[in-house]
């Protein structure tokens, strides 16, 4: 019943769309919903690499049996364990009790957790080899991108690199497969947003990894969540070099929380300071209103942020304080810092963001600056002197 899309010769996506989900890990919003990508070479051998969400298996099974025509199911690459990718092995195994499954041995371990799955287990260690006939498959490691147990699997045939989570986007897949057959335009802030929110704590695995599969030769990048790439690869490939390097674009990130509109008018007074001294990449958040998915997404993006808080019951806004949380936790590296904050009779904001600032190794521009209840004009000129010194530096 199902047309599958051939991506290179008896290669087939056998992927679903999750277009349900609010909440990908329960916490990222999916405004595009996601995809969850498996791939299946029909062979001497048959092969498949990664399931999907077990909520969509029923569509994925009827899938791989229709492209199957009759014949059994030889082995199961699993390249990574998040549930998301392999929470449909039990099922799948139920319906195929002598598929063979390929990992390493922390995949057999969290495959034993996970799924009580402990026998017909095939390990691969780094580096070796699989021929299933025509194709020619290698397993390579890339722990901690972004879990422990994550390899990628190489066709050497074809030059398709089955990249587990490396690669990946937000966005479901609406009719196209190929990133030449689709409008790509939302995909490479969701590429952004995806690496700041999931990866983002992980640049030096993630360097390791992409210097150890610089000696392959890639036509294909077939990724577990989001497009398959052919025509952008070096585009996809440079994103990922860049935010795991944590290598800033030229522009600002001012996120701020306000109560009652006086920290926000300080944010105003450096951001049109910015402006006025020929800065045009310059994004505001309310922590308030924006979530933290798209403020990571930015500060991975842009090399400099400025930061304003209001003293909350003598420590930092709770919405501001738990974003720094997150920020910490991703080691955010290489970026420019300024701070300002406000409060109405006993200030603590401005101190903990000087702390926060030098627990990062951030660099501090400027002068930071610190309001007493209403915004006054010596406050608002120290404001706009504060933005003049990002705009200088950057």
């Amino acid at each position: 019943m199902y047309k599958l899309k051939e991506i290179a010769d008896k290669v087939y996506y056998v992927g679903v769309n999750d277009r349900q989900k609010v909440l990908f890990e329960n916490m990222w919003p999916l405004p595009y919903g996601v995809s969850y990508n498996s791939y299946l070479i029909i062979d001497e051998k048959t092969v498949l690499v990664d399931t999907v969400d077990v909520c969509y298996s029923d569509i994925f099974l009827k899938k791989i049996e229709d492209a199957l025509g009759g014949r059994t199911l030889d082995y199961l690459i699993v390249n990574h364990m998040e549930p998301d990718h392999s929470g449909s092995i039990r099922l799948l195994r139920q319906l195929y009790p002598n598929v063979q499954i390929v990992g390493n041995k922390r995949t057999f371990d969290m495959l034993e957790g996970f799924h009580g799955i402990n026998t017909g287990l095939l390990e691969v260690k780094d580096g070796e080899t699989l021929n299933v006939g025509r194709h020619q498959l290698s397993f390579h490691l890339a722990p901690m991108v972004h879990w422990p147990e994550v390899m990628v699997t190489y066709d050497a045939t074809d030059k398709i690199l089955f990249s587990a989570d490396a690669f990946g986007t937000y966005g479901a897949l609406d009719g196209a497969v190929l990133d030449v057959d689709m409008n790509l335009d939302h995909y490479w802030d969701e590429m952004r947003r995806y690496y700041a929110n999931i990866v983002g704590k992980y640049g030096n695995p993630v360097q390791k990894a992409l210097q150890k599969l610089s000696g392959l030769e890639i036509k294909t990048i077939c990724s577990t969540h989001g497009p398959v790439w052919t025509k952008y690869i070096p585009d996809v490939i440079k994103i990922y070099d860049q935010l795991s390097r944590y290598e800033g674009q030229d522009g600002v990130v001012i996120v701020y929380g306000s109560m009652y509109g006086n920290t926000e008018q300080m944010a105003e007074a450096i951001a049109s300071s910015l402006a006025e001294h020929g800065v045009k990449n310059i994004v505001m958040h309310n922590v308030s209103k924006s979530h933290a998915s798209y403020i990571l997404k930015d500060i991975f993006k842009y090399k400099a942020v400025i930061i304003g808080c209001p003293t909350y019951s003598n420590q930092l806004y709770p919405e501001i304080d738990s974003l720094l949380q997150k920020i910490e936790v991703r080691e955010v590296k290489n970026r420019l810092f300024g701070y300002f904050g406000s409060f109405s009779w006993a200030g603590a904001a401005v101190k903990r963001l000087a702390a926060f600032g030098e627990k990062m190794n951030w660099e501090v521009v400027g002068a930071p600056v610190e309001q007493k209840q209403g915004l006054k004009p010596d406050k608002y000129e120290a404001c706009w002197e504060l933005g003049k010194a990002m705009a200088e530096r950057i």
